[in-house]
């Protein structure tokens, strides 16, 4: 299956690599936290890992480790303005509960 992104979610990342002059995709992960046992882990990547699995979508590099892969797989990224906040939002088929304020998920 892997991971995709939606255009406007691209759009934005390749402003930010821009704006921030370095970097060769994006990184997205998860790790142990919140209400629901597992928050979202986003960050600008500068490296691929020898155990990374790498997908392009819409001319960017999604990297994921092999961990978080099983709890991503299929996930599509997309970043979306409602009223005053923006942001991105993770679309995940995996997911079974998530908490009230949308930070945190389980599987």
């Amino acid at each position: 299956m892997g991971i995709s992104m939606t255009p406007a979610a691209a759009k934005h990342v390749r402003a930010y690599l821009k704006n921030r002059g370095k970097g060769i995709g994006i990184r997205l992960g998860v790790r142990t936290s919140g209400c629901s046992g597992m928050a979202y882990v986003l960050e600008f990547a500068d490296r691929i890992e020898p155990e990374d699995q790498v997908f392009e979508s819409e001319g960017i590099k999604v990297i994921v480790d092999p961990k978080s892969l099983l709890y991503l797989d299929g996930t599509e990224l997309d970043y979306a303005k409602e009223g005053l906040n923006e942001g991105f939002k993770f679309n995940n088929p995996n997911v079974k509960h998530s908490c009230g304020c949308g930070e945190s998920f389980s599987v």
